[in-house]
């Protein structure tokens, strides 16, 4: 299985209403690792939630950087963000990372896009992965992201080495 971003104009953004998945105030009762997921694709995004729970996660979803920003600052316990970089809204993935970065400096970043920033434009302690992906490269992704810590980006090189190549 690989995912890959839907283009439908008109697509509206999605929220699921199950409140496993959804942002909240509600603290994390298992005290599993929490992960919110920002994809403005709901198929990408429902099916990178689902991932990341068979994989033992808690994970909350937002389908665009102003849902993930109020998210944030009504939860303490997420300790990573998983964001695309092009979607639609007042700021992209980029941006999104940026304000993350700089208001919650102890939270992983994982960015995805097609195509790889430039050097100069990514955040510090950030990780790429190149889209299309196979759901073993995001597992990899939070895995070395948790274990421990992540070197700079470098444009044309991929932080995570192949990561973004599917078989």
């Amino acid at each position: 299985m690989v995912f890959q971003p839907l283009h439908m104009a008109g697509t509206m953004c999605f929220r699921p209403s199950a409140p496993r998945r959804q942002g909240g105030s509600g603290a994390n009762p298992l005290g599993k690792t929490v992960i919110l997921v920002v994809e403005d694709e709901a198929l990408i995004r429902l099916a990178t939630a689902a991932l990341l729970e068979d994989a033992g996660y808690t994970v909350l979803e937002a389908c665009d950087a102003d849902a993930a920003l109020r998210i944030l600052e009504s939860r303490s316990d997420i300790r990573a963000v998983f964001t695309d970089i092009r979607m639609p809204g007042s700021m992209d993935g980029l941006m999104l990372a940026h304000v993350i970065r700089d208001r919650w400096s102890a939270i992983h970043l994982l960015v995805a896009s097609g195509l790889a920033p430039a050097e100069e434009v990514f955040p510090r302690k950030a990780r790429f992965l190149r889209k299309p992906y196979a759901p073993k490269h995001v597992l990899k992704a939070f895995d070395d992201l948790f274990s421990f810590n992540p070197e700079p980006y470098r444009h044309r090189h991929n932080v995570i080495p192949n990561y973004g190549r599917v078989p």
